[in-house]
């Protein structure tokens, strides 16, 4: 099985144990082994799966400020965590390709196989939860049509996704084409870099 094709396995194994009990105060079990591609795959999943819930919650008219802002605060701190398994994810793939030495005419990709996995994991979310409303009995035949065209349109970009990664992960794996990776250069959590809170400091 190829490694995109693997990707959409574990993140709809991941999207199915969140909604076992569907609660984002539940934590992950996952039942892979540590530091493999699989268990890196099943964790980043499993972030995005908590976090579209707490977008939900967050969107609640009735949410409290207090409540607004504890979950604000854990959705800004799941990004993090979200970049930083992206980041863990790349780093195994410049390892697993580290022998392999670019052609002299390889291309850069517009994005690192890791990003690209990360869209995937956002895809297999939206396609959960477009299936859950069109499943839904209450929805107006006009919705509901249009929900399943949206449904229709989604599983054709995974497929087409899901394609583009394997030939990437392919032709870098040939020396058609090369990993570079830039690290995240996020300024608003470093207190040296965030101006509202280095001015405090001083």
């Amino acid at each position: 099985m190829k490694i995109a094709e693997k990707a959409n396995r574990i993140f709809n194994q991941s999207i199915q144990d969140y909604h076992i009990r569907d609660d984002i105060h539940q934590p992950m079990k996952n039942p892979y082994e540590p530091g493999s591609l699989e268990f890196l795959l099943y964790m980043k999943n499993w972030i995005d799966t908590v976090q579209w819930h707490l977008e939900d919650i967050i969107r609640d008219p009735d949410i409290s400020p207090e409540e607004a802002l504890k979950i604000k605060r854990w959705i800004d701190s799941s990004n993090q965590e979200r970049t930083d398994t992206v980041e863990f994810i790349d780093s195994w793939f410049l390892e697993k390709y580290k022998k392999v030495k670019p052609q002299p005419d390889a291309k850069i990709n517009t994005e690192s196989p890791a990003w690209a996995l990360d869209r995937l994991s956002i895809l297999a979310l939206k396609i959960y939860h477009m299936k859950q409303e069109a499943e839904r009995d209450d929805l107006p035949p006009d919705k509901k049509k249009e929900v399943k065209q949206k449904l229709q349109i989604l599983l054709e970009q995974q497929k087409d996704l899901t394609q583009a990664i394997d030939e990437l992960l392919e032709e870098i794996a040939q020396g058609k084409k090369y990993m570079k990776v830039y690290k995240q250069m996020k300024m608003y959590n470093d207190p040296e870099l965030n101006p509202v809170l280095y001015k405090k400091q001083g």
